[in-house]
């Protein structure tokens, strides 16, 4: 059965992919001056750390730690605002 923690880190998981999927869609003037490899590389690499914090983040929440639930929290806040920042132009 799922935990709470679990449940909810889950869920900011299906937010911070749609995060980083609006800030790749949006097409920063400094991702657009890459060339097309590095932006594909980028992308890959960017979705591939996203899916390990994920993982290990629900791995630690399954095993006994709901801790990591707020720890997940607090990199989804800064992620959230991360792209704020970029898809608003301030960075």
């Amino acid at each position: 059965m799922m935990g709470w923690a679990t449940a909810i880190i889950f869920l900011l998981g299906i937010a911070n992919f749609a995060i980083n999927g609006a800030v790749f869609a949006r097409g920063h003037p400094m991702f657009a001056r890459l060339p097309r490899a590095s932006q594909t590389l980028g992308r890959r690499a960017a979705l591939l750390s996203e899916f390990a914090v994920l993982f290990f983040a629900l791995l630690l929440s399954a095993k006994g730690w709901p801790g990591y639930a707020w720890a997940y929290g607090v990199y989804t806040a800064v992620n959230a605002a991360a792209a704020w920042l970029i898809l608003n132009g301030r960075v």
